[in-house]
């Protein structure tokens, strides 16, 4: 075992997108856990749009990673030093282990006990993680779709919209996509279960949104805001829902950025506009997990996962989700 744990640490505060200069290499000498810790060999990184959040001074919902920090990052590992009593060697945890190869952990920190033979790895960081509890979730909590509705999903070739997709249709629902691309549209309908998809990069705009949508939309799952929200407002029906998950088309928060105003959409047609935050629903992960990873068994749920190998790769990764140049969940390799 290598006797040096490498770590990104965060170097510079970005103002919006976090890019590869904000972040510098740190190594040290390798930690060894204390009473109560235990030790965590990370195997997989998650690389989420949130961490832009995570490492941004204002519009948070925690704390900023603070200046010279190991970047903070959902991460699969094993345990392979143990002094805590609830943790034992070689179990496969899903937790708060950061943007390095060790991590000195307590069982705060732990997210999901990750079962192997439930599902291959990389999912447990990315359909099975928080990407997949974030679309289950934020759909049937807020969205609450019926049979027959519409639903609208911003970035719908992703991670996080793909599923959504996938769980809207087993729901009964009329589903439309909104990606960046002809192909990705096209993987909408070919591989995730839309019924319609368009590339908001091409002919984007309100009449072409409500020409996919011949009985308007009930529920909106807004992964962007910005244009694609405002062509996708005027579109909604009475007392529809509009699922806040991302803001990914902002590129700063700090002025807030001008816009079309929706509040005159909201009132009369009396919409539900919620934000969602996945970590304020932590006491339902495991039986999420469990039925996403079920359907996953029974062919009834496809997913895709962008690997990358080497630690070193994660700044640059993560600023390529904001030029979207993943193919799926984005995981970088240990």
């Amino acid at each position: 075992m290598s006797a040096v744990n490498r770590r990104i640490v965060l170097d510079r505060r970005p103002t919006g997108v976090p890019l590869p200069e904000h972040f510098k290499r740190d190594d040290q000498a390798m930690p060894a856990p204390g009473h109560g810790q235990f030790r965590v060999r990370n195997l997989l990184l998650s690389i989420d749009p949130a961490q832009r959040g995570w490492v941004n001074a204002g519009g948070n919902y925690s704390q900023p990673v603070a200046i010279g920090a190991v970047m903070r990052s959902l991460a699969v590992g094993v345990v392979d030093s143990s002094e805590c009593a609830d943790v034992a060697v070689g179990e496969h945890l899903y937790g708060w282990f950061g943007w390095q190869d060790f991590c000195i952990a307590t069982p705060q920190d732990i997210v999901r006990r990750v079962d192997p033979l439930q599902a291959p790895l990389t999912a447990a960081v990315g359909v099975l993680g928080i990407t997949g509890l974030t679309a289950y979730l934020a759909l049937t909590k807020i969205g609450a779709p019926q049979r027959g509705e519409t639903v609208i999903v911003s970035t719908a070739a992703g991670a996080v919209g793909s599923i959504v997709g996938q769980v809207a249709r087993r729901l009964g629902c009329f589903v439309v996509g909104i990606a960046g691309s002809e192909e990705k549209a096209a993987v909408c309908k070919r591989e995730f279960g839309y019924h319609e998809a368009l590339n908001y990069k091409s002919g984007f705009n309100t009449a072409a949104v409500r020409a996919r949508c011949p009985h308007g939309a009930d529920v909106f799952f807004d992964n962007t805001s910005g244009a694609i929200a405002d062509a996708v407002f005027p579109v909604m029906n009475l007392r529809g829902r509009v699922i806040q998950c991302g803001t990914a088309a902002e590129p700063v928060w700090d002025p807030p950025p001008a816009g079309p105003r929706r509040d005159r959409e909201i009132l009369v047609k009396r919409l539900r506009h919620e934000g969602f935050i996945v970590f304020d629903h932590l006491a339902e992960f495991p039986a999420v997990a469990a039925t996403l990873a079920q359907w996953i068994r029974d062919g009834l749920l496809r997913y895709r996962d962008d690997v990358e190998q080497g630690l070193d790769r994660a700044p640059a990764a993560l600023a390529g989700l904001y030029q979207g140049e993943n193919q799926g969940k984005k995981i970088i390799r240990l």
